[in-house]
């Protein structure tokens, strides 16, 4: 019997796999170049959510005061190798993205071809969870590429039988545990999967299931004793976070939710959207000839019920126990639940896979483009002239310039060690000011772990805080402001721009004492 078919099928599909593998890289690089480029061109301070890593990058710990420790070790990385600059929140944002988009492409060459696993990896990559929005390195956005690897080795573990796999497994849902709680969520639906389909009863999924949960529990047991010498303070953090005041209330929260998942995808409904209409308007007679079932009837059953349930698990599971709990619930605590819905398109593309691959590329490449560059001049330009108060045009180099100058006419030859004041706000001095200077935040020890209540003060700092401006301003902040021994007050406009509303800015100045040269020792 002749072998050349089988060699030259070998042959074709093996240089699908190079030129997809190297289209998803090219894609990848350049998307996170292209959004990196655009938010650090437009912004002059980081978001929120990026300013609060950067601030706890000051210390590698078991746990912080909101949040598991494991994307503030990833910041921290980010810092060591580029310095603490507004940038990097963005860049980090997005290889975040980019290593989710990868593990999702991973995912689809188990179920489907190269070409078709690219194909849906595009589609999903213009989601604004993907895109826009994984330019705010927070929790939410540094949990995909765990999420996103924990459904490819759970789907491998199920297919294999296989203990290395199941032993991965556990390792990266440790992870994604270490970078929030939330993925407690993804796990309740691979539960559901395994139960309704039986893998439950296979005495091989027993076997890994304990593989797969020792080695979480290891990966997980020195967050766990932080946990409970810290008094479990990240989980009343999250308990608080999704407090409601009645059902009604809930249930409002519950419909805002997903009419804001809605317009995230909606990038992803516009491409599919655009296809239809390509088609539709310029028909390629080879497109639909080569079979009449679509991708989805190619795939195999167990892998088409896999997409279903462990795909739509996570929102699901997430609407229906929040309403009958009566719990808020927040818009990014979505982003990890879509990784899967990219291969949707599957229930309706059939044919030539090549042609609905390049035009897929086109489209996601110029939304990509489309999206970054209309993001940029609305967040910069466009929001610095119409004088709003965006976080993205706050006058922070400005404002660490007037107090750096109060600083040396009271403490001349040495740079602000500490600035107490609100996250954000006192990382933006901070971080106009020098790589050394670390925030107090709130003046809270609990939540500035990297400070010494012994030793934090001595060497002085700058309080500063602004009643008038986005911030919280807490009581133990207002009372370390009093015990300062020189004070005083600024106006400061909000942007560069003088339509921007201008704030009143109060600080106080807690010299160094004789114990400073201790501290620094």
């Amino acid at each position: 019997m002749s072998t050349t078919p089988s060699r030259t099928l070998a042959s074709k599909t093996n240089t699908s796999s190079v030129s997809s593998w190297l289209i998803l890289i090219i894609y990848l690089l350049g998307m996170i170049a292209l959004w990196t480029i655009a938010t650090a061109a437009s912004h002059r301070a980081p978001y929120l959510d990026g300013m609060e890593g950067l601030i706890w990058a000051s210390s590698l710990e078991w746990g912080y005061a909101k949040h598991p420790p494991l994307p503030t070790w990833i910041m921290y990385a980010f810092v060591e190798l580029f310095g603490r600059e507004v940038w990097v929140s963005f860049f980090a944002g997005q290889v975040m993205s980019a290593l989710a988009l990868v593990f999702v492409y991973l995912f689809g060459r188990e179920i489907t071809t190269p070409r078709r696993a690219l194909l849906a990896t595009l589609m999903v990559s213009v989601t604004m969870y993907f895109s826009l929005r994984s330019t705010i390195f927070n929790h939410n956005t540094a949990q995909l590429w765990s999420i996103a690897a924990c459904i490819w080795l759970f789907y491998r573990a199920l297919k294999f039988n296989s203990l290395v796999n199941w032993a991965a497994l556990g390792f990266v849902a440790g992870l994604a545990m270490l970078t929030k709680y939330s993925a407690l969520v993804q796990f309740g639906a691979f539960f559901l999967f395994m139960l309704i389909h039986g893998d439950l009863r296979r005495k091989s999924v027993q076997k890994g299931l304990l593989v797969g949960a020792g080695v979480c529990l290891v990966v997980l047991l020195p967050h766990l004793l932080w946990l409970a010498s810290n008094h479990f303070a990240p989980l009343h953090y999250a308990d608080a976070s999704m407090q409601s005041h009645s059902y009604p209330q809930a249930w409002k929260s519950i419909l805002e939710f997903v009419l804001d998942q809605l317009a995230r995808l909606s990038p992803m409904f516009l491409l599919w959207g655009a296809l239809w209409y390509w088609q539709r308007r310029k028909p390629i007679e080879t497109l639909h000839l080569i079979t009449d079932q679509t991708y989805a009837g190619l795939i195999n059953a167990g892998a088409r019920q896999f997409l279903i349930w462990v795909g739509l698990g996570p929102f699901v599971l997430t609407v229906l126990i929040s309403a009958a709990l009566g719990t808020s619930l927040t818009a990014s605590w979505g982003t990890t639940f879509f990784v899967l819905f990219g291969f949707y398109a599957f229930w309706k593309l059939k044919g030539n896979d090549r042609i609905w691959l390049q035009r897929t590329l086109i489209l996601a490449i110029a939304m990509q483009l489309a999206m970054a560059i209309t993001y940029g001049l609305a967040r910069g330009p466009i929001a610095e002239y119409t004088g709003r108060d965006a976080r993205s045009v706050f006058a922070g180099p400005e404002l660490a310039g007037k107090l750096n100058a109060i600083w040396e006419q009271q403490v001349p030859n040495t740079p602000v060690p500490l600035v107490a004041s609100d996250r954000w706000f006192g990382g933006n001095i901070a971080l106009n000011l020098h790589r050394n200077t670390q925030v107090f935040i709130s003046a809270d020890y609990f939540k500035s772990p990297w400070l010494d209540p012994e030793t934090a003060l001595n060497c002085g700092a700058l309080v500063v805080y602004a009643p008038e401006a986005k911030g919280y301003w807490s009581p133990k902040l207002i009372a370390l402001y009093q015990k300062a021994s020189i004070k005083g007050e600024f106006e400061q406009h909000w942007s560069r721009s003088g339509r921007s509303p201008s704030f009143i800015v109060q600080w106080g100045i807690i010299m160094p004492g004789p114990q400073c040269g201790l501290a620094k020792n």
